[in-house]
């Protein structure tokens, strides 16, 4: 199949630009840890390539990160339905923090909105505290801003908005120092965790995908997959799932004493890309057993002219974070995470050799270091 380079193109969406962005922000960033030194919170000035960070209050060490929801608000726009989007912001969060061996225990988030619609508030909030119960976090500060022109999104919404998030957490005490990939060698194994929507990335391709299908009112379109009931009828429906949260089920592995010596928050940029930030010793991983892809996706990808290489770049293809463990302990780590409600299963194992291989139906995807 070929590859639309014009839904590409007005996605406005490049990984690579994006990696090269972020690396650039980190690097002007990690020029203020100096402000800190020998201080109450000190950064880690090892952590790079994540997206939490490690700051330090004497001997207690606690995790940090900010992400926000993206272009999915808008689909919560066209459905006029809100109370699911605080998944999508924990989870941004809180799995972020997670993968570094850090516990998320508090959230502060700020919604900027164009006129203020008290019901739509109402609505996320609602949302956002069932998602703390879940993944029980304590919500301790926030802010509403009135910004008028300056926010844009869909036409007629009651309130268009942007909606971002930070949250804090402490290192599991299992720990000795945040999962970095520094432990990570070849003949371990990798655990999956299937992802049962899009979660929160890759919204700007499938959009443009979705509406040369389906024209301005895509998300009305039927949705007639094979996993229907558990997506929805519609592409609006299909789209707005929530995000599953992984950080409970990152935390009853290691309470159980379980080892973990990285895990990946599989988001933009795919099973690849977010894999290889916690492959740092040379090494490459042969992924065998993955879930298959959601069939929402496959269409998508379908829809949008791009090829399984690409598909598995911009969206997490039904795999929604990597662990890596012993080899002799994966199964039991797969059952502890199928033990508290998630999908798990033993993927594949470390390599000597620094590539990525996914073996992805009949075929192999192979993604360099």
């Amino acid at each position: 199949m070929s590859i639309d380079t014009n839904i590409k193109a007005t996605a406005g969406y490049s990984i690579e630009e994006g990696n090269a962005a972020s690396k650039n922000a980190y690097h002007w960033a990690q020029k203020t840890f100096s402000t800190r030194a020998g201080k109450p919170g000190e950064p880690a000035q090892d952590l790079a390539g994540g997206f939490s960070n490690e700051i330090h209050f004497g001997a207690e060490r606690l995790g940090i990160g900010s992400d926000g929801i993206g272009t999915k608000i808008e689909v919560a726009e066209r459905l006029d339905r809100y109370d699911t989007l605080g998944y999508d912001l924990i989870a941004m969060v809180a799995d972020d923090l997670a993968v570094a061996g850090f516990v998320p225990t508090n959230l502060s988030n700020i919604i900027d909105v164009n006129t203020l619609n008290y019901e739509v508030v109402d609505e996320l909030m609602r949302g956002l505290h069932d998602a703390a119960q879940f993944s029980q976090i304590a919500v301790t500060g926030g802010e509403i801003a009135e910004l008028g022109n300056r926010i844009g999104g869909y036409p007629g919404a009651k309130m268009n908005f942007n909606w971002c998030s930070t949250a804090v957490g402490v290192l599991h005490p299992s720990l000795e120092r945040p999962l970095s990939g520094a432990n990570v060698r070849a003949g371990q194994a990798v655990v999956t965790l299937r992802s049962p929507s899009f979660r929160s990335n890759g919204y700007s391709l499938a959009r443009r995908a979705l509406t040369k299908t389906f024209g301005e009112k895509w998300h009305e379109a039927p949705y007639t997959g094979p996993d229907a009931a558990e997506m929805g009828k519609t592409w609006g429906e299909v789209m707005l799932a929530p995000s599953l949260i992984f950080s409970p089920g990152i935390a009853a592995v290691l309470d159980a004493g379980l080892p973990l010596h990285a895990a990946a928050h599989i988001t933009g940029g795919g099973i690849a890309d977010n894999f290889k930030r916690v492959l740092k010793n040379g090494v490459g991983a042969e992924l065998t057993n993955l879930f298959e892809p959601l069939p929402a996706m496959q269409q998508l990808a379908e829809l949008a002219g791009i090829t399984p290489t690409e598909a598995y770049l911009y969206w997490n293809m039904g795999n929604g974070m990597l662990l890596v463990t012993q080899e002799d302990q994966a199964e039991a780590v797969a059952e502890t995470l199928r033990s508290h409600g998630y999908q798990a299963q033993v993927a594949g194992r470390i390599t000597p050799e620094t590539d990525v291989v996914l073996r992805v139906g009949a075929g192999e995807l192979r993604y360099e270091a």
